[in-house]
């Protein structure tokens, strides 16, 4: 059975691109069977990894929640892999797709997809929304062997946290705590983020490629060699 990770934190502090670059660690790493997965509606995954994929070769996360039961060979069918990576799959929702597109799925088919993906790959990474009424992200947190959670240095980041305390409660003590540092202004208030919440686990730099990635639309990628790249490796070692 698989170890689930569940990747949290506030709007806009990288949480998907971290989740996913963490992923990509644990491959490189250990060479095994990963599933990246995103239940984001509001943003969805596939055109945000793959905006320049074919429509053909996309496929959706909607398609095996909407399954009366869960099988293995409905997860696979729904994952799209990249030829550089073997045995690392990628599943979220497709372009055009948002909450009315399928119906909310219960605690038990939530419970039994969270079943198959663990006996589908050994390590499940869950990159958890903000919203709180996405049951996905909400029984990831709760179930999840290990909780990455996210913060930026930033006054949105302290405000968010301050009204949502109780959303993270149920991590508390199964968290690494990551501070993601996403801009290379002359002043970002890094140390007096990390005094606000009492210090950090892991603290990822600024990363010029990572920009680039974003831009061109090469996510999927792996990141090259550097400080980013030592320190979600760090990271990759401390979840496994």
């Amino acid at each position: 059975m698989g170890k689930m990770i569940a990747v949290c934190g506030s709007p806009g502090c990288g949480k998907t691109t971290a989740a996913l670059k963490m992923a990509q660690g644990i491959y490189g790493i250990k060479k095994t069977s990963v599933i990246f997965l995103s239940p984001d509606l509001n943003v969805p995954c596939m055109a945000y990894l793959f905006p320049n994929g074919k429509d053909s070769e996309l496929y959706s996360f909607g398609v095996v929640l909407d399954k009366t039961d869960i099988y293995k060979e409905d997860v696979m069918k729904q994952t799209v892999n990249v030829k550089t990576m073997q045995n690392f799959g990628f599943l979220g929702f497709k372009l055009g797709e948002n909450r009315y597109s399928y119906p909310r799925p219960t605690e038990d088919k939530v419970l039994q997809l969270i079943t198959v993906l663990k006996d589908c790959a050994e390590y499940v990474i869950v990159d958890c929304t903000c919203d709180p009424d996405d049951i996905v992200s909400s029984i990831a947190k709760r179930d999840c062997d290990v909780a990455v959670q996210m913060f930026s240095p930033d006054m949105k980041c302290i405000a968010y946290y301050a009204s949502c305390v109780n959303q993270f409660l149920l991590i508390e003590d199964k968290k690494l705590k990551v501070l993601n540092v996403m801009d290379n202004d002359v002043y970002v208030p890094i140390y007096e983020t990390e005094t606000h919440f009492h210090g950090m686990d892991f603290k990822l730099p600024y990363e010029r490629n990572l920009k680039q990635q974003m831009i061109t639309g090469t996510l999927s990628e792996r990141i090259g060699a550097g400080k980013y790249r030592s320190e979600i490796e760090r990271l990759a070692r401390a979840v496994m």
